[in-house]
């Protein structure tokens, strides 16, 4: 990791968004490969392309409970006329019977199990009378009906196709084929796929370990009670929570008091856990604001590339940043300002594509589209910054939430999206096309 020094034009440079972003993205790396179990893998990124090793279904079988049967036994039957053939024995899911379905017979086949040697289709019990000779099998007494003993008959009310209700072999995925490639983000149906293939173990970048933490005298965990002056810590449950929908095992820290050493020795003891740390509040310019002291000799101060950088972004809300990283192994650190709506926005924007980058992702910015903004009344933005305000997008159309202010917690609540005034626009009107972040 480059230093701060390095990476700082100079103390009063104002940075944009797009800077500050570059060079988080240029400094944190992807996590490095491991091996992991199928269920110890689920939300981590595959680092290798899987190929199918065996066919999927490797051999034909039965999509139906019902009779493995010859087309032309069965040709033309009827109600009326039903065929009649001779049972020769019952084939079940994981069972290999020895039986062979010659001219005039029939074997009693399970779902999923394979195709007996001689039959070329499959007619559903429904289709049949069960063995019992009266009629045709329907609804509970399908499902009741009791094995048939080799020799015994059942009568077919109905033809079958070649095939019919027949997987066939490779109909899934043939043994060769691609079945997951690099990149890919495995949920349950991924690793459904490769547990069907036989794979039980999987080579994954791991999902990123979070460290979150508040900084404030004034704040009070949920469910205790409020003194003078306090308010409930609330940012470290959103970006704990924003940290896990990104894809990363998320710790969250009860918020630290407005004291350094306190808030140093606490970010020391996280590191041993952390891919990233990421701190709200303290960052701004404050006679209380801790953060800048305490994280400019956090961790190993000797070791080369170690420091945070504190910086002016020309954004709203969330002027006030700091990045860089900590301790012997440069663990990154993201410091984000403290009022609820900077810190949220301020994480989507700069942590989340943190976290994805380390999950080793390619794509790691939310999706973006442009929509028509319906509004009562102009928007204004501060000239020189890039506001981000808060929206609901629904077919095209996006309507902002709230005001500007950065504390309006329940407007962010109902928000889906960002509204994105860029820096040389100072008023956008209603039924403008405007950029818009899609937060969900």
């Amino acid at each position: 990791m480059s230093t701060a020094a390095n990476r700082t034009p100079g103390p009063d440079h104002l940075w944009t968004v797009d800077e500050h972003l570059e060079d988080i993205l240029a400094t944190v790396r992807p996590l490095e490969p491991i091996e992991l179990q199928l269920l110890d893998a689920q939300g981590c990124v595959l680092v290798e392309d899987i190929t199918v090793p065996v066919s999927l279904p490797p051999f034909d079988n039965s999509s139906m409970d019902g009779y493995a049967v010859r087309v032309t036994d069965v040709a033309g039957a009827s109600e009326e006329f039903p065929a009649v053939l001779t049972v020769v024995g019952d084939v079940a899911a994981g069972r290999a019977e020895p039986l062979h379905v010659g001219p005039g017979e029939a074997a009693r086949i399970m779902t999923g199990a394979p195709l007996p040697p001689g039959a070329e289709a499959v007619v559903p019990v429904e289709w049949t009378d069960g063995g019992l000779g009266d009629g045709p099998v329907t609804g509970m007494r399908a499902r009741s009906q009791a094995p048939e003993a080799a020799g015994g008959q059942v009568q077919v009310y109905r033809p079958a196709e070649a095939r019919a209700h027949v997987r066939a072999t490779g109909s899934d995925v043939k043994a060769g084929d691609r079945a997951l490639d690099a990149g890919t983000i495995l949920g349950p149906p991924q690793i459904a796929l490769l547990a069907a293939i036989g794979r039980g173990t999987v080579r994954v970048r791991p999902r990123p370990r979070v460290v979150v933490m508040s900084t404030g005298s004034e704040l009070v965990q949920p469910d205790e009670q409020l003194g003078d002056g306090q308010i409930y810590d609330s940012n470290s449950f959103a970006l704990t929570a924003a940290a896990r929908d990104a894809g990363a095992i998320a710790y969250r820290v009860g918020a630290v008091a407005d004291d350094a050493e306190t808030l140093r020795d606490t970010i020391e003891d996280q590191l041993v856990r952390a891919d990233l740390l990421v701190t709200t509040g303290g960052v701004s310019v404050g006679a209380y604001d801790v953060v800048k002291e305490a994280l400019s000799s956090v961790g190993d101060e000797d070791e080369a590339g170690a420091g945070i950088d504190f910086r002016k972004l020309a954004m709203q809300p969330g002027k006030p940043q700091g990045f860089g990283s900590i301790g012997p192994d440069h663990i990154p650190l993201l410091a984000l300002p403290g009022n609820p709506v900077s810190s949220y926005v301020s994480f989507e924007l700069f942590a989340r594509p943190a976290i994805r980058t380390l999950m080793g992702l390619d794509d790691v910015h939310r999706p973006t589209t442009r929509a028509t903004l319906t509004t009562d009344k102009a928007l204004t933005s501060p000239k020189g910054r890039r506001q981000f305000l808060r929206g609901t997008y629904a077919d095209g159309e996006v309507t902002p939430v709230g005001g500007a202010g950065s504390h309006l917690v329940a407007a962010l609540a109902l928000a889906d999206a960002l509204i994105v005034v860029p820096e040389d626009v100072e008023s956008v009107e209603p039924g403008t096309e405007v950029q818009v972040v899609l937060l969900r």
